[in-house]
């Protein structure tokens, strides 16, 4: 009640468009994110969400002046969850390729991260040209292809992992498509057991979580090969989804964004959490 009359005493001073418009504005939001792709973001031991888009979201959120909650969601149904009216927006290292803006909008970008190749070091493909190149399919799609098809031979026949509506996925099925047996999982955790386990022989996910993999008990062994790829149908970078004509709160996320890289609050939590700097440029 004591808020509601400093707003009404507020409008005084204010245009009766503005102050509908603040009478209207959320105080709380809700934020959907996977909770299972880390360092982006992960489940912990007592349920709770952590990694890199829930703490850059939370400060975010303390920048615009809303009370956010995290809540988890598979990431195949986020973007109908989202469209459903669920939640608010979805923060879960989701890339803004062209096919997902036909039906969400953006936040400008708060991380960008090219997709790789996965194998264990055992394996025949530890060996493929390449290696950590990294090729723009919105500036060089001539370069990425030649690249593809230096190391197809050696991927033919193959099976690779890839999570269902990943970008992973859509990187192996535009350049693999027939050349290779592609299985998908639910999650990313799922194609790395898989992996580890010998039932898929590659897998194509982003640098960020194949390095964090790395870094897990038991899966020493997983090394990154062959080129990089970012850009063109895979988009310019993650963002935030919001749904379609959500344009007030789009615009409040893109400045907090803003600031964030500014200040080096993002450079500093992708240090964090990925070891290296996702700051998009």
């Amino acid at each position: 009640m004591m808020k509601t009359i400093k707003l009404l005493t507020s409008c005084i001073a204010m245009s009766v468009a503005a102050c509908t418009f603040a009478m209207a504005e959320p105080t709380k939001l809700t934020i959907a994110t996977e909770g299972a792709f880390p360092p982006y973001n992960l489940t912990k031991s007592d349920g709770t969400l952590d990694g890199y888009d829930v703490e850059l979201g939370m400060h975010l959120c303390k920048t615009i002046g809303v009370e956010c909650t995290f809540v988890a969601q598979a990431f195949d149904g986020v973007i109908p969850a989202l469209n459903a009216g669920k939640f608010d927006a979805v923060m879960a290292g989701m890339s803004m390729t062209p096919k997902r803006q036909e039906v969400v909008d953006f936040s400008i970008s708060y991380g960008r991260v090219p997709q790789a190749f996965a194998t264990l070091d055992n394996s025949p493909l530890v060996n493929l040209k390449h290696a950590g190149e990294t090729f723009s399919m919105a500036t060089d799609e001539a370069g990425a292809q030649k690249a593809i098809n230096d190391i197809k031979g050696d991927l033919k026949g193959k099976v690779v992992g890839v999570q269902i509506s990943s970008i992973g996925s859509m990187l192996v099925k535009h350049f693999l498509d027939g050349e290779v047996t592609i299985r998908e999982y639910k999650t990313t955790e799922e194609h790395d057991l898989d992996l580890k386990a010998g039932r898929v022989d590659f897998v194509a996910a982003s640098i960020a979580y194949l390095t964090a993999v790395q870094k897990k008990p038991g899966f020493e062994h997983v090394k990154i090969v062959g080129p990089h790829f970012q850009g063109g149908l895979l988009g310019p970078g993650i963002g935030i989804a919001f749904r379609k004509g959500d344009t007030e709160l789009k615009a409040k996320f893109d400045e907090a964004i803003k600031t964030a890289i500014a200040d080096g609050t993002v450079k500093s939590l992708s240090e964090k959490w990925f070891g290296f700097d996702i700051t998009p440029r």
